[in-house]
């Protein structure tokens, strides 16, 4: 076994990547990335010392909220990398020991705050002893697992937010809680306790980000987003971070390049915020995992965010960006800047020496619908309710993926009764945003909320319904779950999901690898958590029933 690595959906034979990663990972970047983590389990305890103690910690707090962001599936290729953060998480970890210290207090033995490696050899050779297939109990190690893929997911929402000047110290609390008992010696029923807290963590960390997001750029508004193409240079813009679409939007203002979007940075187009700019002209392309080919016939420059970038093909390899958490070795990164804003001239020049955009179709995606939007149908989606051209709501929301079971997606969603919603956020919505579904009373068979960061808008949608339909347990409303999930995100969206109360949740297409079987027994049981089957057992089962 050359690595092991367990935290997607697409993880080899549903069991865990054993020799390279199905995502590109190479084993001296998994071993580099699980001792990284380790040194932030580490940072994360002292951390939760020096705050007891009024001691500054923002730069642990960010520090380790962006190197989970890192680690979190396709975002960041580059071995350098990872090298030179496990340097700067020594030295961080060792200056927060020192003031904890010259307080009086005594900084604690665990090796994860004491160990300190000088070359990469080392660093490899210590995932050894600190990576997942470390802990021996497959219970404990499957929740030990579940907590830090949903931190990775809630450390996504909480750099979007504190990019737009939001944070709050008690989720770093959280965070900083949960990971560092990820490397204690705990019982089964503490590690339960935890995971659920990482899920009301998770909660709160979605309404911060919509608020930021909210705040920042307006509420999204329903929005016909055009997929042709202009005779225009043209950059794309690919990933979840709208700090960043808003910074090329200015920069590209008047200079005559076109700005797309990819994948999860379609919802950009419902903010008005972002979607007032006239060079913000449309949508190219499907979900992340088909960016080989299409990636191609775009022509200009692409720009990465965040993830989800997968190893770049040479046909365009030259024309790639990156910038935030996400690297790869060989392409252009844009750093931040000391005043927070970025240069992206570099990129907007090559795009000036590009042709436009070559067409792949021509059309319009309709989306939107986040919770402020619903709320305002609200009339006409409690009469549809009431007289029954609504009988079902549908969250079909999460992500996309390159394995064929996922058209199974496409066939329930071409299979659902015309009185049925779907409520859907993230890229699986590419799997049938695009199908002519129809509407009902002029509420159309699709509500996109937006991005998996979105996903909140979904919850808050039900708890709205249950208060005007004045239910008392959200599990009576006419909504059922049938998830699609590939990475970390949709882990904390799922613990979220979970601490709400909601149950009978469908995930596919497999249930995550890192679940063992006693685990999975318990999520059944006090959820009824369940994998998909067949369309039709499935149609029968949520809808017909």
């Amino acid at each position: 076994m050359s690595m092991f690595c367990d935290q997607c959906q697409e993880a080899a034979k549903n069991v865990g990547c054993e020799i390279q990663g199905v995502c590109g990972k190479s084993p001296e970047l998994s071993a580099l990335m699980d001792t990284f983590i380790y040194t932030l389990k580490g940072i994360s305890k002292v951390t939760l010392q020096a705050k007891e103690l009024e001691i500054d910690t923002n730069e642990a707090d960010l520090f380790v909220t962006e190197g989970l962001f890192k680690t979190i599936t396709n975002a960041n290729f580059d071995d350098d990398v990872f090298e030179a953060e496990i340097v700067k998480a020594f030295d961080l970890r060792d200056e927060l020991k020192r003031q904890v210290e010259e307080k009086g207090a005594k900084v604690s033995k665990d090796d994860a705050i004491n160990f300190r490696l000088e070359t990469r050899e080392d660093m490899i050779k210590k995932s050894i002893k600190v990576g997942i297939l470390s802990t021996k109990d497959e219970d404990i190690r499957s929740l030990r697992g579940l907590i830090v893929y949903g931190l990775k997911g809630l450390a996504a929402y909480l750099s979007h937010a504190e990019k737009l000047g939001y944070s709050d110290n008690e989720l770093f609390i959280d965070m900083h809680k949960a990971l560092a008992a990820t490397n204690e010696d705990l019982s089964l029923d503490e590690y339960v306790k935890i995971t659920f807290d990482v899920g009301n963590a998770g909660v709160k960390g979605m309404e911060i980000l919509d608020r930021a997001n909210t705040t920042s750029y307006g509420n999204p508004e329903m929005t016909k987003v055009k997929t042709g193409v202009r005779n225009n240079p043209a950059i794309l813009i690919s990933g979840h971070d709208l700090h960043d679409i808003k910074e090329l939007l200015e920069q590209t203002k008047g200079t005559g390049v076109d700005v797309y979007t990819h994948s999860e940075m379609l919802p950009a187009h419902y903010y008005p915020e972002l979607k007032k700019y006239e060079h913000l002209v449309g949508n190219y392309g499907n979900a992340w995992h088909k960016q080989t080919t299409e990636f191609v016939t775009f022509n200009g420059p692409i720009l990465f965010t965040t993830n989800c970038i997968v190893p770049p093909k040479k046909s365009y390899i030259d024309r790639v960006y990156t910038t935030g958490n996400v690297g790869y070795p060989g392409l252009i990164h844009v750093p931040d800047s000391e005043d927070g804003k970025k240069d992206f001239s570099a990129i907007i020049e090559h795009a000036k020496r590009c042709d436009a955009p070559t067409a792949i179709e021509d059309g319009e995606i309709i989306g939107g619908f986040a919770h402020n939007q619903v709320m305002q149908l609200a009339d006409k989606v409690l009469e549809a309710i009431n007289n029954g051209s609504i009988k079902k709501f549908v969250v079909m929301s999460g992500c996309d993926g390159r394995h064929k079971t996922r058209d199974y997606y496409t066939d329930f969603a071409n299979e659902l009764p015309q009185d049925s919603v779907i409520l859907t956020s993230g890229c699986a919505k590419y799997k049938y945003n695009k199908l002519d579904l129809g509407d009902i009373g002029g509420i159309p068979r699709v509500l996109d909320a937006g991005q998996c960061n979105d996903s909140y808008s979904l919850a808050v949608i039900a708890m709205k319904l249950q208060e005007a339909l004045g239910l008392e347990d959200i599990n009576d409303l006419p909504i059922v779950y049938n998830i699609a999930w590939y990475e970390q995100k949709a882990i904390i969206v799922l613990l979220a999901l979970l601490a709400l109360g909601v149950k009978d949740i469908k995930v596919g297409p497999t249930l995550p690898a890192f679940l063992s079987e006693n685990v999975g027994k318990l999520l059944v049981e006090q959820f009824g958590l369940s994998s998909i089957n067949d369309v039709q057992t499935d149609m029968e089962e949520l809808i017909l029933n």
